[in-house]
């Protein structure tokens, strides 16, 4: 019993950490920011902080490897939804997670993690679509299309998000499923 409370303490400190280096990713860079200043948001001491992780880059790697990982289990989950669900269930995503998105997103942040999402989402369309239409997962005129298609996904969210999600859900989700629909009619011309 008590190591399920050791557990949730655990994870919950954990939680902490990351949300404080993602609010200071979304401020400065990751050179700039220091174990101090994480551990004070945290609310938290340093020995605490140095318990979980070796240091400000230890931590942005491990956080990395997760935020990866999550979504790349959720763009595999949404590839056999129909276009307005998948737009749905990733733009309830976004916005359960805007802190990480605005860290993923933001300039300060290392930029290879917004690459990263880009190409998880780009290579599940390439995938998608090299099934739709019968062509293979390298053929270039697809790549292109599928690279466009993510990047403008990828940039209406990231709009999103920095304007404060002052647009509802339901306007990004047209917006997204609208441009999508259109530009799916372009790719089998």
């Amino acid at each position: 019993m008590e190591e399920k409370k050791t557990d949730r303490r655990t994870l919950k400190t954990r939680k902490a950490i990351c949300d404080a280096l993602m609010g200071f990713l979304t401020e400065k860079e990751l050179n700039k920011v220091t174990v101090q200043e994480i551990s004070d948001k945290a609310d938290i001491n340093r020995a605490t902080f140095y318990k979980h992780y070796l240091d400000v880059y230890d931590l942005y790697d491990k956080l990395e490897q997760d935020i990866l990982i999550e979504w790349g289990m959720l763009v595999l989950k949404l590839q056999e939804l129909r276009t307005e669900d998948f737009f749905k269930k990733l733009v309830d995503y976004v916005d359960k997670n805007r802190l990480m998105f605005k860290m993923v997103f933001s300039e300060k942040a290392p930029g290879e993690l917004r690459v990263k999402f880009e190409k998880i989402l780009e290579g599940l369309l390439q995938k998608i679509e090299s099934e739709t239409i019968g062509t293979t997962i390298k053929d270039i005129k697809l790549s292109y299309q599928t690279s466009y298609r993510a990047q403008g996904c990828i940039a209406v969210l990231s709009r999103w998000i920095f304007e404060g999600n002052d647009q509802t859900k339901e306007f990004i989700i047209k917006v997204l499923s609208e441009l999508d629909a259109n530009t799916e009619k372009i790719m089998k011309h």
